[in-house]
This record gives C-alpha cells, sequence and structure tokens, in this order.
C-alpha cells in the first residue's frame, strides 16, 4: 500500500492527521466575493484545503427538457440539469483570481474537473491536485486525462460498485499515476447517518491498496469524527459561510463554528490512536507508583516470622507485587521492620 501522498508539501496518510478538505461547491451562490470570503473563513478554520468545482452548464450535460433531463425528489427536485448547474458554476474566469488569494493566505485551493477543457483550466493554474466526483468515477477517459498530469488524486466512490472502482484504477495506473486516495462516499444529499457505512473505509483501503478517507454528506460533523477513529486519512465536508443564505448545497453544508470544531475534534481523534501494542506511556509512570503492592502493617523484630497478618496488599507501589504474598509468609526477617515499611527480597534471610 502507498503509505503517504504530498499535496502541497503536507503528507497525508495512517501516520499524519486527517487531511481536511472544506467543499466549497455552489455555496459561493453566484457571487465572487462570497467565494473569496468563503475560502478565508475555511482558511482560519484550520483546514489543510479549499475544494472548488469546475465545470459549466455546457461541459456539464445539454440544454434538453426531455423528461430524463429532470430532476425528480430530493434536494433538487424539480430543476432541470442544465438550469441547476447553471446556477451553481463557478465561472472559469473567476479562476485565476482564487487560485491567487489563496495562494496568498497560503492555504491549498483544488479543484474538481468535470471534463477535458476543465483540467487544461487547472493545469495552467498549476493546481497541486485533483478530485474526480462520485458521478464521474464512471468516465474512464477522464479519469486517464486527470491522471495524464502526473498529480494526486483524490476520487469519491458514492455509488460504485467493486468492479467499477477497479476500473477508475486501472485507468489512473495505466497512466503511471498511483497518487492516489479513495473516499468512501454516500452519494445522498444530505446522507442518512444510519446508512454511512464507515466500516467500508478500512475495505477500501485493504481491498484496493489505497490510503482512504470519507467525503461526508451527512448533517454536523459526528461522521466525520468517528471516520477519522476508524482510520480515515482524509476528510471532505461541503462548507458555507452561512446556511441561512440559500444555496444549492447549503442544506448540507456546515458552517464556521462546525468547521473548526470538525479539524479540533478529528485531530484529537487520531492523536488518541497511538500505537498497537502494549508498552506504556511515560504519562502513567507517576500512576503506577501508587498500584497495589504489600506492606508491613506490624512492628517486627529481626529472627521473627513473619505471618499472614503482618503484611497487607495496599497502595502504594513500592513493595513487592502482591501475587508474591504467599511466598512471603513464613519468611525469616534478617533486620527489624516498622509499620507502613514496603516489603523487599533483601528483608529476609
Amino acid at each position: 500500500m502507498v503509505k503517504e501522498i504530498n499535496i502541497n508539501g503536507r503528507k497525508i496518510g495512517l501516520n499524519y492527521p486527517p487531511y481536511i478538505i472544506a467543499e466549497m461547491s455552489a455555496n459561493h451562490n453566484g457571487s465572487i466575493e462570497r467565494a473569496l470570503e468563503t475560502i478565508k473563513e475555511a482558511s482560519e478554520c484550520g483546514v489543510d484545503a479549499i475544494k472548488m468545482q469546475t465545470y459549466t452548464a455546457d461541459t456539464m450535460t445539454i440544454n434538453c427538457d426531455n423528461e430524463e433531463f429532470l430532476i425528480k425528489g430530493g434536494l433538487w427536485d424539480g430543476f432541470k440539469l442544465y438550469d441547476l448547474y447553471k446556477l451553481a458554476e463557478t465561472p472559469y474566469e473567476w479562476h485565476q483570481k482564487l487560485f491567487s488569494y489563496a495562494n496568498e493566505l497560503g492555504v491549498t485551493l483544488f479543484s474538481t474537473p468535470f471534463d477535458e477543457t476543465a483540467v487544461d483550466l487547472l493545469e495552467e493554474l498549476n493546481t497541486p491536485a485533483y478530485k474526480v466526483a462520485s458521478f464521474e468515477l464512471v468516465d474512464i477517459p477522464l479519469i486517464k486525462y486527470i491522471a495524464s498530469k502526473q498529480k494526486p488524486v483524490i476520487i469519491s466512490t458514492g455509488m460504485s460498485s467493486e468492479k467499477e472502482i477497479n476500473e477508475a484504477l486501472d485507468a489512473m495506473r495505466q497512466e503511471n499515476n498511483d497518487q492516489i486516495i479513495l473516499l468512501h462516499c454516500i452519494s445522498s444529499y444530505p446522507a442518512p447517518v444510519e446508512k454511512s457505512n464507515l466500516n467500508l473505509i478500512k475495505s477500501i483501503s485493504r481491498n484496493f491498496n489505497v490510503i482512504s478517507g470519507l467525503s461526508d454528506h451527512t448533517l454536523g460533523t459526528t461522521i466525520s469524527v468517528a471516520a477519522t477513529a476508524i482510520g480515515a486519512s482524509v476528510i471532505e465536508k461541503h462548507f458555507t459561510i452561512d446556511s441561512s443564505d440559500k444555496g444549492p448545497d447549503s442544506d448540507f453544508s456546515i458552517e464556521p463554528s462546525e468547521l473548526r470544531k470538525l479539524c479540533e475534534n478529528t485531530y484529537k481523534t487520531w492523536l488518541s490512536l497511538g500505537k498497537e501494542g502494549f508498552d506504556r506511556d511515560i504519562v502513567e509512570s507517576q500512576s503506577k507508583s501508587f498500584r497495589r503492592s504489600i506492606y508491613f502493617v506490624k512492628n517486627k523484630k529481626a529472627g521473627e516470622i513473619v505471618t499472614k497478618d503482618d503484611i497487607r496488599r495496599i497502595r502504594p507501589g513500592n513493595g513487592l507485587a502482591p501475587k508474591f504474598e504467599r511466598d512471603i509468609i513464613g519468611k525469616i526477617l534478617k533486620k527489624d521492620i516498622k509499620v507502613g515499611d514496603p516489603t523487599s527480597w533483601d528483608v529476609f534471610i
């Protein structure tokens, strides 16, 4: 398995804190000023990266009124695909300013391209990485084109079968690009908590020999923290400055206060995992001195025999271990003993 991947100098893998991505998506609500503010807010919350989406309505679909181009049910019920993407797109002419601003702030910005023209634009902007959306995992020509740029590629796996994931990975590796991160994802908006199936994160890493993580569409941050606890190396979460300013993705996006908690709590969770094995940390050394051990509870003279009533198993832990109680009973003292003296082998004949 690839043990680590580097994006803009930040190492990603099980040996490093989770890589937190704030997904801006359509939460700019059609305003470049809001897009810039979103980047700034996310950066101040402590994320590792902000992700946007690079497409136009015309590169996503066609302007067609046929029934199959209409969304039925869910968050975007009644929208025609073309109209939804027109509403949500991040104009190409914004990209240079957004990338430059992120660079000024010292935070990573990259994007999800939805066709080859978007990849070309992002290459001109020297994007440090790419994201492939769940819906595009089956677009093998696009994945091969992205992979050919020899940058890290993060792929969401929502809706995908094991066969489809393998086909996407094969396409990447045919381009000699093994810088792959797979994100477990439930493509429902918002996703029900009880359908999260976080155990799949470990299966993805093991079965596909890649670094794995979570693209989280549930409400709140609990599931992202739980995912970190079972080994997610990347957490992606939709982010908005203010969800009351309704936009296409606002209903399943978190606000700044939640994003700060996400960054803090996933880091603490990762810190708490530690490593396997039974070596005890030095932090426990002081407590260890207050374990139970065997002490003398009566004054005794040299030459006397120790009886059960002369000793007790008590705290602190400076005497012999409790398991030696029977070995001590019946032994002869070679020196005087006072109440409160710890037992030790050198006081016996």
